[in-house]
């Protein structure tokens, strides 16, 4: 499972396009049906406000690469510059382009499938 979309997180200054530079190499490791990803810190990368949509190109991207199943939503609250609501509602509400069935994989049922983790208990 790769994380903060295969970039530097919370850790890098780069925004936008800068920040996604390495979202090539990201999307050819698809191919391989073992490896996963998080959405984690989307809104940290750019340099807009809220909905951040230079984003959702970018997710959609990755999205179409890596399918529902293997795309989990993830926020790095500690180095976002956004609230946690707008993190959630980033994905919930403003990625228009996800089906409901596609944002209940991505906001949790995928990665708990990925991981096999028992919800019942």
């Amino acid at each position: 499972t790769i994380d903060h979309l295969c970039g530097r997180g919370g850790n890098t200054t780069l925004k936008d396009a800068a920040a996604m530079t390495h979202l090539p190499g990201l999307l050819a490791l698809a191919k391989h049906s073992n490896v996963a990803v998080k959405a984690t810190g989307a809104p940290g990368y750019s340099s807009e406000a809220y909905p951040f949509p230079a984003m959702h190109t970018y997710l959609r991207q990755i999205h179409d690469a890596f399918g529902p199943h293997r795309m989990f939503w993830g926020t790095d609250i500690s180095k976002m510059p956004v609230s946690w609501r707008q993190c959630v509602t980033m994905f919930t509400e403003e990625l228009e382009w996800l089906s409901p069935s596609d944002k209940t994989l991505v906001m949790g049922q995928a990665i708990c499938d990925w991981w096999a983790w028992d919800r019942t208990s």
